[in-house]
């Protein structure tokens, strides 16, 4: 049966859009797919209600009977009735209520929970790099993984307690109304008053639990911060410094932490008052009625256990309440990441990039981060020039098959160039196309297939040696797999692997980010992860950098052969990396400023020579290097 429940909704089910950024209709948008479970439950919740205050009523009509009839005479005139509500508790009462919580533990608890997770990471896998690089990694998830619990939590209080609250309220009306109408005067007063108090309170808590909320991800975010960069923690002795980094997030959490209980406790305090109040009023009131021969013993004892339980179920309802509200508070919070629009987006029907040779062309590409492109710097010559940071205005054409270095001062442009070219933002002026086709204009998925990537700062997913070479082609063989290393020289190192849980090999998984392993066993894991992507244009971004010069004269020897026959760009500062390349390309404030072979710019003086004629051990010179040899000439 369970399974059965459980099977009505696929909360894996794609959806495509940006969640709505508003509260309620976040909601329904998340509760769409249980329409029929909760209308269902919401029938069944309220039989439960009516089921309950229908006990109530017959344990004041039971009074009257007994009163009426005489333990003599009882059985003998009311035992039919009896034996058929015995028989109501006994099975009818059961299963109304295992039905109700059934559907709402299996049929919608089990599912909706994990919808939401899966819809919020669905959408956002799809946001850009830049979305990722301005927040913390654990603030996302946090918000990620409590965003679920809060919808389910909220749709599973609404049913199992607001809603069978209000049918129990209905419920002790009618009862009341059938006994002694006089007697809804002070439930209907105690019942404005309490609604009263909520509207008051209710919002309050709710605006102080969405404050929580934030600065509880902000501590999550620090932590995770710090435990990720344990190693930069531990070799500059900062413990101290990011305790207080921690610490001050955690003392803003305890603060506003402290806001929430005020406000709970003032409601805790105002329904207490309340609640006693109705308990004297309205079994005072049927007291004094029946002094007065107007009720019935049986009115005043289900005047009194409807006021009882009334009392206890108010304090539960407002607990639920004010978690509904925080519950609230959590959600907006989590919107303001989840229902965050893609910053780069597929055109409407866009087709897969068709490559035909792998010719790439920037078409007076401008990308100044957000900038206002007209914005000018004084200090050139002529008064003004373009902002430093950025590209402006790159005309450049790679043709299929040819090896490009790009070479230039940090800052120059050459990740902004790279990162363009794989889509991870999108160009603020030009164009790039490759063999004729817009890359804005095809699907980004279909653009970074056909472009291999080896960075300087490789990082490795937290999985086995052998899922990290095999995300360059899943569908790979291991015979496939293991020729890629074998090309990178990463299969001897790989065969002593180990990790803590005795797997081995390509089986040893390599730590969060790869730390497990040197920078130079990353690196060629990474390379052989693109040898086996082989995709037909391929990007290095000092690809080498992490190896010794033995191991990078044994790369570079494999790199040769996985360069054939693919459009290449090498970004270097280690210029011996990349003077046999067909050209090179020297990008400087964002624009380029030579370009040649290695001979031939060293012949032209220029920047290039520069470089090289100041490098040490075949890097560029660094700003530093530059202002001494300034001040030399001065």
């Amino acid at each position: 049966m369970f399974r059965f429940l459980e099977s009505f909704i696929d909360p894996f089910r794609s959806v495509d859009g940006t969640p709505p950024d508003r509260l309620w209709p976040y909601l329904l948008h998340n509760l769409k797919p249980f329409r029929g479970v909760l209308a269902t439950v919401s029938v069944m919740s309220l039989s439960v209600a009516l089921i309950e205050t229908g006990l109530i009523y017959y344990a004041g009509r039971l009074v009257d009977l007994m009163a009426a009839a005489g333990p003599e005479n009882f059985s003998a005139r009311h035992g039919i009735e009896l034996a058929v509500v015995v028989l109501l508790i006994l099975i009818a009462r059961p299963i109304v209520i295992v039905g109700s919580i059934a559907l709402l533990n299996h049929g919608m608890s089990v599912n909706l929970l994990d919808q939401v997770r899966w819809r919020a990471h669905k959408h956002l896998l799809g946001q850009s790099v830049g979305f990722f690089q301005n927040d913390f990694a654990g603030r996302i998830a946090n918000r990620v993984m409590q965003t679920g619990p809060a919808v389910e939590d909220s749709t599973y209080m609404f049913f199992e307690a607001i809603w069978y609250a209000a049918a129990y309220v209905l419920g002790a009306i009618l009862i009341l109304v059938n006994a002694d109408e006089r007697l809804i005067l002070p439930l209907v007063i105690w019942l404005a008053a309490y609604l009263t108090l909520l509207y008051l309170l209710i919002p309050k808590i709710g605006d102080a639990s969405k404050r929580m909320s934030d600065a509880r991800s902000l501590v999550t975010g620090r932590i995770v911060d710090s435990y990720t960069n344990m190693q930069t923690v531990k070799l500059f002795a900062h413990s101290a410094r990011e305790e207080a980094y921690a610490r001050t997030a955690m003392a803003m959490h305890r603060l506003r932490f402290a806001r929430l209980l005020q406000r709970m406790t003032a409601m805790t305090a105002g329904l207490a008052s309340l609640n006693g109040v109705l308990i004297v009023t309205t079994v005072g009131a049927a007291v004094w009625f029946w002094q007065q021969g107007e009720t019935t013993l049986g009115t005043v004892a289900a005047a009194a256990a409807l006021t009882l339980r009334l009392n206890a179920m108010t304090g539960w309802i407002m607990w639920v309440t004010s978690q509904l509200f925080q519950n609230a508070g959590i959600i907006k919070e989590g919107m303001e990441t989840i229902s965050q629009p893609h910053g780069v987006v597929d055109i409407p029907q866009a087709p897969d990039l068709a490559l035909s040779g792998g010719r790439i062309r920037f078409r007076q590409v401008v990308h100044l981060y957000g900038r206002d492109p007209a914005h000018q710097a004084e200090g050139a010559p002529g008064g003004k020039r373009p902002v430093a940071g950025g590209l402006h205005g790159i005309e450049l054409e790679i043709r299929p098959g040819e090896r490009v270095g790009l070479v230039g001062r940090s800052g120059a442009g050459k990740s902004t160039l790279i990162n363009l070219l794989l889509r991870f933002y999108d160009v603020e002026g030009g164009a790039i196309e490759i063999d004729g086709q817009d890359i804005s204009r095809v699907t980004q998925e279909s653009l970074r297939r056909s472009i291999s990537v080896v960075t300087q700062d490789t990082a490795l997913l937290h999985r086995s040696v052998r899922d990290n070479i095999l995300y360059g082609k899943p569908d790979a063989s291991e015979a496939e797999m293991r020729r890629a290393a074998r090309l990178v020289y990463a299969d001897d190192f790989i065969a002593g692997l180990s990790d803590p849980k005795g797997r081995r090999g390509y089986d040893a998984h390599v730590g969060e980010r790869g730390v497990k392993l040197s920078g130079g066993q990353r690196q060629r894991i990474a390379l052989a992860r693109a040898v086996l992507k082989d995709a037909p244009i391929l990007v290095l971004d000092e690809a080498t950098s992490a190896l010794d010069s033995e191991a990078e004269a044994l790369i570079q020897s494999a790199l040769g052969g996985l360069m054939a026959e693919k459009t290449v760009i090498a970004i270097a500062h280690r210029l011996s990396t990349i003077q046999r390349m067909d050209r090179i390309i020297v990008l400087d404030d964002g624009q380029i400023a030579e370009q040649g072979t290695h001979a031939e710019l060293l012949a032209l003086g220029g920047l290039y020579a520069g470089f090289w004629s100041r490098q040490s051990g075949g890097f560029i010179g660094t700003e530093a290097d530059e202002e001494a040899e300034q001040e030399r000439s001065a």
